[in-house]
């Protein structure tokens, strides 16, 4: 049996970098200077979720659901805290390790296990409503739409459960490689597809009602030598808008902008990258795996600005919040960039590593980092309140 490796995308980078001894990585981490600081982050609250990530920082983002933020470690110890003043709702204790990123839709909370569970759990009390399993851990958070849960695993099958009681109706399986990074894709759930990207390159969009594919195609083609040159994982989350385009990061490979109905490419840029992207209007936001902040024409594929002032510095995937974009660093900064022109405005510490998504409700901006320090700040013009 062919045993597959997993790789963190820190370490992964080093690996590519040939880093060892004393020789540098290829992108080293760029020291902090001084910015203009043009706006303030104002802490709101903060608290301490349990023992956070873990060692192997398993990406437990929280999650948001009707003005409530979701938080859980990776022991299992999981919270419900109102969003505005950080009053803690309730608190349970799992019986199993959690390992996958939070959801939190139409009254539920989903999230996933290292031995493979499923989980749903009514946001008022945190009582279980059902609980099923799938065919290996779960990294990405489970995804909903109005009759299922779809579910991907670290060994690349896709699962669909009832979204009611946690009954399999289909399971999607791909060829996985020896060698993967530390992470899954997350499907893009709508009533009638999945859309779903995996680690040997592929994105395959899969029909609800079976489970069967529709079409798939190749985003990113193994290159090099090692196994390491020919990474090419899906692991960020496809993008999708309202009038039917989908835009795709792949690593080692390209940043497609696709018609979502049919896989036409409508552009496409030489880009690596394993984050998600963010859409604000007519404009794409990426950050690359080298810790570039790239601000594209989401209908062109036209680079508007790139930021290399945080490279080598392993930067979240984006979130806007008022304008600006936030990102948080390996050392536990978040740092805030212009919109409109990538220029840095505004940095904060939170201390020790931020590897997860920073989460914004349009007020406020709430970010947990690998020691499970969560904090809720409000961001505001240099002065104001």
């Amino acid at each position: 049996m062919k045993l597959t490796q997993l790789l963190a995308p820190a370490l992964l980078i080093s690996l590519l970098a040939g880093c060892s001894g004393n020789v540098e990585p290829e992108y080293p981490p760029k020291p902090l200077t001084d910015i203009d600081r043009q706006v303030d982050i104002h802490e709101q609250w903060s608290q301490q979720i349990g023992d956070g990530l873990g060692i192997a920082r398993y990406p437990i983002t929280p999650a948001l659901d009707d003005g409530r933020l979701f938080a859980a470690d990776q022991s299992g110890l999981l919270r419900a805290i109102d969003a505005d003043s950080g009053e803690r709702l309730w608190q349970i204790e799992l019986d199993t390790p959690v390992s996958s990123g939070l959801s939190a839709v139409a009254g539920q909370v989903y999230l996933g296990t290292r031995n493979g569970e499923v989980l749903a759990l009514d946001q008022d009390d945190g009582s279980i409503v059902w609980r099923s399993r799938v065919s290996s851990e779960v990294l990405a958070p489970p995804q909903a739409n109005s009759e299922l849960l779809v579910v991907q695993s670290v060994d690349g099958a896709v699962t669909a459960l009832d979204r009611a009681t946690g009954e399999e109706r289909w399971v999607y399986t791909s060829n996985e490689p020896a060698l993967t990074l530390r992470g899954t894709g997350t499907p893009r759930v709508i009533n009638q597809v999945s859309f779903a990207g995996f680690a040997n390159g592929r994105l395959v969009t899969l029909d609800n009602r079976n489970g069967q594919p529709l079409w798939d195609m190749r985003v990113a083609v193994p290159q090099g030598r090692t196994e390491v040159d020919r990474l090419v994982d899906l692991d960020g989350q496809p993008l999708l808008t309202r009038d039917g385009r989908l835009y795709v990061t792949s690593y080692n490979g390209r940043l497609l902008a696709l018609q979502a109905t049919s896989g036409e490419i409508l552009w496409e840029r030489e880009a690596s990258s394993y984050l998600s992207p963010a859409l604000v209007g007519d404009f794409l936001f990426t950050v690359t795996a080298n810790s570039h902040v790239m601000a594209i024409d989401a209908k062109s594929g036209r680079v508007m600005w790139e930021s290399d002032a945080l490279e080598g510095r392993s930067l979240t995937a984006p979130t806007f919040i008022d304008g600006r974009i936030a990102v948080g660093d390996y050392q536990g900064y978040i740092h805030l960039l212009d919109a409109e022109s990538g220029e840095l405005v505004g940095r904060t510490d939170l201390g020790d590593g931020i590897s997860l998504t920073p989460l914004a409700d349009g007020k406020q901006l709430f970010v947990m980092n690998n020691d499970g320090d969560l904090a809720a700040y409000r961001v505001s013009d240099r002065g104001g309140e």
